[in-house]
């Protein structure tokens, strides 16, 4: 035991929670819409095995939804954040369903992938 006292959250030593958030009236929207997109991305390529260890999380069910909610958000968000931020959300979508097409033991009709009813037919 000591005499000290215990050091707190407010003596300065560390930012305070609220110094380290940002409101969410300040983020821009293209930057929330490519952040999920991102987060969508990421997700549907786990599920696809793309990542390390890619066999112990491979499920394409949830790959199948994950990009189809990708697809949507990159349709619908494109006009609102402009072909510099769609393109590459566009090329990773479409890297997606490649992938997915490639990974499918039993290939889906052209225009029956998934995302496939945003984007249309996808082709190698």
């Amino acid at each position: 035991m000591t005499d000290s006292p215990a050091s707190t959250p407010d003596d300065g030593a560390a930012p305070g929670f609220d110094d380290m958030t940002r409101d969410i009236a300040d983020v821009p929207a293209v930057e929330v819409i490519t952040t999920v997109a991102v987060h969508l991305m990421s997700a549907a390529a786990v599920n696809l095995g793309l990542a390390e260890e890619g066999a112990d999380h491979k499920d394409l069910d949830e790959a199948r939804k994950l990009i189809t909610a990708l697809a949507g958000l990159v349709t619908a968000g494109a006009p609102e954040i402009g072909s510099y931020h769609a393109a590459p959300l566009r090329d990773g979508l479409k890297s997606l369903q490649l992938a997915f097409r490639e990974a499918s033991i039993v290939p889906d009709d052209p225009g029956q992938g998934p995302g496939e009813k945003f984007t249309g037919p996808v082709h190698g």
